[in-house]
């Protein structure tokens, strides 16, 4: 007899990790993926189930992990309640994100303090996107490429201060976006790496030199490429150019067209491909909000239909949804599904070393599933084997 939680997603086009089950099957119990199989093989089991799904020649893929945002639906991080992480995270299923890191913004150490002890005491709620970790994204960045972090709270790097940090948070921060030319002798980022950090060069103006040198010292991602960073030069590629040309850096991509234009992400996708990208929105409160104005770690930003911005014209984070992102970067490239599990997913779960448990539809796994269609619409959303969003003209059985 099966448990009251039983799980069975069917009819469904099944991206698992190494295939594609074209007609298959999917069984989850207890939060977990239980069972992956052909649509033959179910017609010779016997099943109870409590919930089945009819997947209608539907795509089964794993749920989208966003590794940097910092808000949703009139929610910040830096609101420091727990009323703040569960608006977002029962919010972003609708586009498909199942779970995310909880993402800081350069602030006071009295604000950071807060923001990190309020994810560590949060406890994720069934049906809704689970926070798996914090990006703390600042203060240890470069003035002079600060962006939309406020500059009167940036840090020197210093060991101590993120061990502080780190406590408070419960162990939770699992990315760290800094400027690596800020760390002069390396001390923090080797610190870091050696702790299992995601250390990501950011808000950097670090020269090609610099980059060599930290990724020799443990940095192994780019956060928003293209954004808040030293562009190609001709006599010195910067950061962008390091993103392209170095095999050991990940990058993240803010697919908004506006972030990167269309024809800078059809660059970078060309270059360096699916492999060494990470989808993320970098979103903040305004997402799911109509236009108007918000605030962002203190400061007022403007939000239109499209973009956020500063008073100055500065792009303040995105408005971006998940699922958006991925259509973008399907009309822009030559993206295929596959290709967007792997930036979505894959990348995001092994970049923090969680892909025992999230990235992939595989037994034993979180039971973070999505239903699409070919153009990545988001049908379902189950978070740990629950149904956190249905599309409203879908029908279950």
């Amino acid at each position: 007899m099966a448990n009251e939680d039983t799980l069975l997603i069917k009819n469904v086009k099944v991206f698992v990790e190494k295939e594609v089950i074209e007609n298959g099957y999917l069984v989850a119990e207890q939060g977990k993926i239980t069972e992956i199989g052909h649509m033959n093989q179910l017609k010779n089991k016997k099943i109870s189930i409590a919930t089945s799904i009819d997947g209608n020649g539907l795509n089964a893929v794993p749920g989208f992990i966003d590794g940097h945002i910092h808000g949703a639906n009139g929610a910040d991080v830096m609101d420091a309640t727990p009323e703040a992480l569960e608006t977002m995270a029962s919010a972003l299923p609708k586009e498909g994100t199942t779970s995310f890191l909880a993402t800081t913004i350069t602030q006071s150490k009295d604000n950071i303090h807060r923001a990190l002890a309020n994810v560590a005491s949060y406890q994720n709620k069934p049906a809704q996107a689970e926070i798996i970790g914090i990006h703390l994204e600042g203060p240890f960045i470069e003035e002079s490429k600060a962006g939309a972090q406020p500059k009167e709270h940036i840090l020197t790097p210093e060991v101590e201060q993120f061990e502080n940090w780190q406590r408070i948070s419960g162990n939770m921060i699992k990315t760290i976006t800094m400027a690596p030319e800020k760390d002069e002798d390396g001390a923090l980022t080797r610190y870091l790496a050696n702790q299992g950090i995601n250390v990501s060069a950011g808000h950097t103006a670090a020269t090609i030199a610099d980059m060599r040198k930290a990724v020799e010292h443990g940095v192994k991602q780019v956060t928003h490429l293209c954004n808040a960073m030293s562009p190609i030069h001709h006599r010195d590629i910067g950061v962008v150019g390091a993103a392209l040309t170095l095999e050991e850096l990940k990058s993240e991509l803010i697919a908004d067209k506006i972030h990167v234009s269309p024809e800078m992400i059809e660059f970078i996708y060309q270059n360096i491909g699916s492999e060494r990208l990470l989808l993320i929105t970098d979103a903040l409160r305004a997402k799911c909000l109509k236009p108007g104005t918000y605030d962002l770690g203190g400061q007022e930003a403007t939000v239109t239909e499209d973009r956020a911005m500063l008073s100055d014209g500065t792009l303040a984070g995105s408005i971006l949804k998940m699922n958006q992102g991925a259509k973008n970067m399907m009309e822009t490239t030559d993206a295929t599904l596959q290709d967007i599990i792997t930036m979505t997913a894959v990348n995001p779960a092994k970049q923090i070393n969680m892909y025992e448990r999230k990235g992939s539809l595989a037994p034993g796994k979180d039971a973070d599933i999505l239903l699409v269609e070919d153009d990545v619409s988001v049908k379902y959303s189950f978070c740990r084997g629950e149904l956190a969003y249905e599309e409203a003209n879908n029908s279950g059985n």
